[in-house]
């Protein structure tokens, strides 16, 4: 078969090695399917991202950290990136006719996920070839595109998409200050009881389509918390996870493959809890080694009276403080504060910590501003 290629759209290059890589990359994923729909996106986005940067001075970077995109591949088909302050997401496909671009509605309603410029993206494995061959904005999607019920998808014919790839990069050049996106309805949040149900039944990898298997309002609610989407992939990759104190208790030599948490050992004296009652407890904490602004960190759990948790964040460095305007917050497992829930440093500091009193069963999430590198929203359960 002779491939034509239109002058007009981007053609890049897919070298064996770049496969491989991405091919790797997705070993993790759940069923062969979700492997594949990662694949093709890790393709996509390891040979856009230079490329894109070739081109436009702005920078080029993808919306979220590795393990997190891969996440959501687990379960949606589409690559978000950020070029400059505009979110584009890129869809790859593998059907040989341009005829179509079809959207996950995911990146269409949500507004968290909703990006200003949606590219349609062919990739051939075969003949090792990615071609980006149009694309729209949001405000185009929501306007034109025809909604699918049956597999959730917004679809744009070729005629509703611009397929001059130069002019998208022109446009982002001259007008930046374009009307991309519209407004869409905010998704209504579920409970944290309804959320677990979720990911216990959808966790089964017998589901393969777990965004089809409830309705979508659910399903968004359910996605849009980063810490219940990674723990419903985790679900799927036949990841468990216990409560905290089972971890402190038994042998977790899985916790830093796995989760990235150790067992560490530590006097009661020095936590500084109220009283000497922390001696009732088992003297060992989980720590977590953390990179934040290029500096080796550690957050520490410690168990100090019965259901009295403290979390601390030092600075690992020889000498080293934490700097004024870092921020170590807790939040319940959907998302909200609570009071006392945050340590901010208003000047450099050599710890910060949050005490809380838990009930069994309880959940949390932890925060760190500045972000550390490949942050993963996670529920620890206590």
């Amino acid at each position: 078969m002779t491939i034509v290629f239109d002058p007009t759209q981007l053609i890049i290059q897919l070298p064996e090695a770049l496969q491989q890589q991405a091919w790797s990359k997705s070993k993790n994923a759940a069923t062969p399917n979700s492997r594949w729909q990662s694949y093709l996106n890790q393709l996509t986005l390891d040979a856009f991202i230079p490329c894109g940067r070739e081109e436009q001075e702005a920078t080029v970077k993808p919306w979220l950290n590795d393990q997190a995109l891969a996440n959501i591949w687990e379960l949606v088909n589409g690559t978000a990136i950020m070029l400059g302050d505009a979110k584009v997401v890129l869809i790859p496909s593998e059907a040989e006719d341009l005829e179509e671009l079809r959207l996950p509605q995911e990146w269409v309603d949500i507004p968290e996920w909703v990006a200003d410029y949606y590219l349609a993206v062919q990739v051939n494995v075969d003949a090792g070839f990615l071609r980006v061959w149009g694309y729209t904005t949001h405000q185009k999607v929501k306007t034109t595109a025809t909604y699918n019920s049956t597999d959730r998808t917004y679809t744009l014919d070729h005629n509703d998409l611009i397929t001059d790839l130069n002019a998208f990069w022109i446009a982002r050049e001259l007008c930046p200050e374009e009307v991309t996106k519209v407004a869409v309805s905010p998704i209504t949040p579920i409970s944290p009881t309804q959320a677990n149900n979720l990911i216990q039944r959808l966790g089964d990898r017998e589901i393969l389509l777990p965004r089809l298997a409830i309705p979508f309002t659910i399903w968004a609610a359910l996605l849009q918390n980063d810490a219940w989407r990674n723990g419903l992939v985790e679900g799927r990759q036949g990841i468990t996870r216990v409560s905290v104190l089972n971890w402190l208790q038994e042998e977790a030599a899985n916790l830093v493959t796995e989760f990235g948490w150790r067992q560490v050992e530590f006097q009661p004296s020095t936590v500084g809890a109220k009283g000497d009652t922390a001696t009732a407890i088992p003297h060992t904490a989980l720590a977590k080694q953390l990179t934040i602004a290029g500096q080796p960190y550690e957050l520490k759990i410690l168990p100090l009276e019965a259901d009295i948790w403290r979390f601390e964040l030092r600075n690992l460095a020889l000498g080293a403080m934490i700097p004024s305007g870092f921020t170590l917050r807790l939040l319940t497992e959907d998302g909200q504060s609570f009071e006392g829930n945050e340590d901010i440093a208003t000047i450099p500091v050599e710890m910060l910590y949050i005490e809380v009193e838990l009930e069994a069963g309880e959940g949390l999430i932890w925060e760190i501003e500045p972000n550390p590198e490949d942050y993963q929203a996670e529920v620890l359960r206590f």
